[in-house]
C-alpha cells in the first residue's frame, strides 16, 4: 500500500476541511448565542434585583413617613441605608417633585449627591401610604467597573467548552473522512492498476465487505472487473476458434488451386465441385459470424409488438419442415394456449428456426421433434423436445458457447454458432433459454419469455 492510501487523499483533506469548517461555524454560531443569552440573562437578573431593592427603599420612606405624619419630620436614615447596602444612592422626593433627603456624597456607587446623575441603573419606585403616592425615591447605581463574577465565570466555561467542541469536531472529521477517503484511495488505485494491465487487481476484502455505498462500488468494481475479464477470455478464445474454423476450407481451397496450378491435377467437375464445397463452408462460417453479431445487438434493433406466440411457431415450424423432412425428422406442434408476448417476430423466427435447425442437423432419420407452447407462471414457453442422440452430460454447460461443439458432433456440417444466437436473441427479448438432456434418448430446449402487458391488436 502507498503512502497515499495510507493519508487521506484530496478527497479526504476537502472532506476534513468541509467538516471542520462546518464545525467551527456552528460552534461560533453556538458560541456567540450563548455569551448574547448569558449576558442579556445577567442583566435581567441586575434588573429585576435593582427593582426589589427600589421598592425595599419605597417602603421604608413609606413607613417613616406613615411613622412621622409627614415629611418634614420623617426619619430617613433607615431608607438611606437601605439604598446604602444594596450599593446604589438615593434620592427620596415628596409629591411636588423636591428632594426630601439624599444619600450623603461618596456614598454607594459613585457619590451622585442629591440632584446628581443617577448612572446607567436609575430606577424609580413610588411611596404609596395608605394607598395615595405621597412621593417617589429614585435609586441610583452607576455604571459597573467591569463584568459580573456571573458573565466572567459563563465567559471562561463557554470559552472552554468552545475549544473543547473544536478538538472533538477536528478529530471526528479526520476519523470520518478517513473512513470514507481511504476506500476510494484504495478503489482508484485498483482501477488504475487494471486499466494498466493488472487484470487481478480488485478491491480489498476489507472494502468489498464494507456496509453502505462504499462497499457497493466496491463489489461492483470487483463484478466489472470479473466481466471484463470473461469478456476479454471469450474474445480470446472466440478468435482463436475463428481463426480455427477459417484455416481448414482455407488451406483445402489453397491445396486445391495450386494443384490446378501446377497442373497435379485436371480441372474436372469432380475437383472444381470439391473447390467449391470448401468455398460453401467458408461462406457459411462468415454468415454465421454475421448472424450472431446481429443476435447480439438485437437488444438494439428489435421491433417490439404484441404477437400471437402460437403463430410465429407455427410459421418457424412450417419454414423448417423440408430441412426436418429432407433428414428423415418428423414435427409435431401442441398448443396448449395461445400466450401474447412483446416480441419482434422475425427475431423470434429466427430463434426457433435454429432450433429446429439443429434438431434437423443432429437428429437421426426416423426421429421426431415435439414443439410444444404453453404458458406458465406469467412466462410464455416453448419447448423443442427431439428423440435424438442427446447431448452429453458433460457439454451441456457450453452449448451455448459460440463456436463450441461437442466431441460427438465434430462429424456433422455447422459452425457452433446456431445455439448462440438462440440464446443472444432469447435474452434480448428478456427471456431465458436452457437444455437438458440424459446423453442417450433426446434433448429439449425450454425457452421462457415475460408475457406481454397489452393484448395483441385482431386481424
Amino acid at each position: 500500500m502507498t503512502d497515499r492510501s495510507r493519508g487521506l487523499g484530496p478527497l479526504g483533506t476537502r472532506l476534513l476541511v468541509a467538516f471542520v469548517v462546518v464545525a467551527l461555524s456552528s460552534i461560533v454560531v453556538l458560541t456567540a448565542a450563548a455569551l448574547i443569552g448569558t449576558s442579556r440573562g445577567v442583566t435581567a437578573g441586575e434588573d429585576a434585583q435593582r427593582q426589589e431593592v427600589a421598592v425595599a427603599v419605597a417602603n421604608a420612606a413609606a413607613s417613616a413617613y406613615g411613622a412621622a405624619g409627614g415629611w418634614s419630620s420623617a426619619d430617613l436614615s433607615t431608607t438611606l441605608l437601605v439604598a446604602t447596602s444594596a450599593g446604589a444612592q438615593a434620592v427620596v422626593r415628596d409629591a411636588s417633585g423636591a428632594v426630601v433627603a439624599s444619600s450623603p456624597a461618596g456614598e454607594g456607587m459613585g457619590g451622585m449627591g442629591g440632584m446628581g446623575a443617577m448612572g446607567r441603573g436609575g430606577i424609580t419606585a413610588d411611596v404609596v401610604v395608605d394607598g395615595a403616592v405621597v412621593g417617589s425615591v429614585r435609586l441610583g447605581f452607576g455604571e459597573p467597573q467591569g463584568p459580573s463574577t456571573v458573565q466572567t465565570v459563563a465567559w471562561t466555561w463557554i470559552l472552554i467548552a468552545a475549544v473543547a467542541a473544536i478538538l472533538v469536531a477536528i478529530l471526528v472529521a479526520w476519523f470520518v473522512s478517513r473512513r470514507i477517503s481511504r476506500p476510494l484511495v484504495r478503489l482508484s488505485q485498483a482501477a488504475r492498476a487494471f486499466a494498466a494491465g493488472d487484470r487481478g487487481a480488485r478491491a480489498t476484502a476489507q472494502d468489498a465487505e464494507a456496509p453502505g455505498e462504499l462497499g457497493e462500488i466496491a463489489r461492483a468494481f470487483d463484478e466489472t472487473a470479473d466481466a471484463v475479464v470473461r469478456s476479454e477470455h471469450a474474445r480470446r478464445q472466440m478468435s482463436a476458434d475463428v481463426a480455427h474454423e477459417l484455416r481448414t476450407p482455407l488451406a483445402a481451397l489453397q491445396a486445391g488451386l495450386e494443384e490446378l496450378r501446377d497442373g497435379l491435377v485436371p480441372a474436372d467437375p469432380d475437383h472444381l465441385a470439391s473447390l467449391h464445397e470448401q468455398s460453401v463452408r467458408l461462406g457459411r462460417i462468415v454468415g454465421d459470424l454475421a448472424e450472431l453479431s446481429s443476435a447480439e445487438s438485437a437488444a438494439l434493433t428489435l421491433h417490439r409488438v404484441p404477437v400471437d406466440l402460437a403463430d410465429v411457431v407455427k410459421d418457424a415450424v412450417d419454414a423448417s419442415r423440408p430441412a426436418l423432412d429432407a433428414a428423415g425428422v418428423t414435427a409435431t406442434t401442441t398448443f396448449a394456449g395461445r400466450p401474447v408476448v412483446e416480441a419482434d417476430p422475425d427475431r423470434l423466427h429466427q430463434a426457433v428456426g435454429n432450433l429446429l435447425g439443429n434438431a434437423a442437423r443432429y437428429c437421426r432419420p426416423g426421429d421426431r421433434v415435439d414443439v410444444t407452447i404453453s404458458s406458465d407462471a406469467g412466462s410464455a414457453v416453448i419447448t423443442v423436445a427431439d428423440s435424438g442422440p442427446g447431448i452429453a452430460p458433460d457439454d451441456l454447460p457450453r452449448v451455448f458457447e459460440r463456436l463450441w461443439r461437442g466431441r460427438s458432433d465434430r462429424s456433422v456440417a455447422g459452425s457452433g454458432i446456431g445455439l448462440a444466437i438462440v440464446r443472444e436473441l432469447v435474452t434480448a427479448h428478456g427471456g431465458t433459454v436452457e437444455v437438458t438432456s440424459d446423453g442417450h434418448s433426446g434433448t429439449t430446449f425450454t425457452v421462457r419469455l415475460p408475457l406481454a402487458v397489452r393484448p395483441v391488436a385482431a386481424p
